[in-house]
C-alpha cells in the first residue's frame, strides 16, 4: 500500500509532467496563430481544470512558453559559444536564430493580453545571458567598446521590429541581420550618444512591436 510519503513525490512528478505537457502543447498550438486555452488543454491531453490549476491565466502560459524557448533553443547556443573563436559571429548567429523563432511563434503576441511585461522579462533574461559574450567580443576588438548591456535588449527589439514580421524569408533575415551587425564594428565607428534610459522605455518599445 502506498503511504502518504510515497504519494507526495508521485504527485510532484505528475504535476511536473502536466506542466511540461501543457507548455509543449502551448508552443504547438500557438505556432498556428489564433488559439484558445481549450485547444492547448486538448493538445496536452489534460482537462481544462488541470490547465488552470497550473496556469491561472494566458500570461502564465506565454511566460512558460517563452522560458521553454529560452531554455531549449537559445541558452544552449549561448553556452556553446562560450569558447567560440569569434564571439561576434556567435552573437550574430544567436540573433538570427532568435528572429527565426519569433517568426514561428507569432501566436504568442496575440494570445496574452499583457504580452509586453512577459516579453520584457524574457528579453532581459536573454540579454543578461548574452552579456559575457558581448564583453568578450569587445575585449577581442570585434564589437565597438561603447555598446553597453542596456543596449542589448533594445538592439534585439529593433531587429525584431524590422526582421521578424510574418512572411520575412530566412535569407532576407540573414542578410539584414548581417548588415545590422556591421554597425557594431569598432573600425570607423562614430561614438554613440549617451544612453538616456528614461527616454527609451523598453516596455514601450516591445509594446509597439507587439502591435505591428
Amino acid at each position: 500500500m502506498a503511504t502518504t510519503k510515497d504519494r507526495a513525490p508521485r504527485r510532484r512528478v505528475d504535476a511536473r509532467s502536466s506542466v511540461e505537457r501543457i507548455t509543449a502543447a502551448g508552443r504547438t498550438v500557438l505556432r498556428t496563430g489564433e488559439a484558445s486555452l481549450e485547444q492547448i488543454a486538448a493538445e496536452a491531453g489534460v482537462g481544462i481544470a488541470t490547465l488552470y490549476r497550473h496556469f491561472p491565466n494566458r500570461e502564465a502560459i506565454v511566460r512558460a512558453v517563452l522560458d521553454d524557448i529560452l531554455e531549449t533553443d537559445l541558452l544552449p547556443l549561448i553556452d556553446g559559444a562560450a569558447d567560440a573563436p569569434h564571439p561576434r559571429q556567435s552573437l550574430q548567429d544567436i540573433a538570427t536564430h532568435l528572429l527565426g523563432l519569433i517568426a514561428q511563434e507569432q501566436g504568442l503576441v496575440t494570445f496574452a493580453g499583457n504580452f509586453t511585461d512577459v516579453a520584457v522579462d524574457a528579453l532581459q533574461r536573454l540579454s543578461d545571458s548574452l552579456h559575457p559574450l558581448l564583453l568578450r567580443a569587445q575585449q577581442e576588438g570585434e564589437i565597438r567598446p561603447d555598446l553597453t548591456a542596456e543596449d542589448i535588449p533594445r538592439f534585439l527589439v529593433m531587429a525584431v521590429a524590422g526582421l521578424a514580421l510574418p512572411g520575412t524569408a530566412p535569407s532576407l533575415r540573414a542578410r539584414f541581420i548581417a548588415l545590422l551587425f556591421d554597425s557594431l564594428n569598432p573600425a570607423n565607428a562614430t561614438p554613440l550618444p549617451p544612453l538616456r534610459v528614461e527616454e527609451g522605455d523598453l516596455r514601450t518599445a516591445v509594446s509597439n512591436v507587439a502591435r505591428t
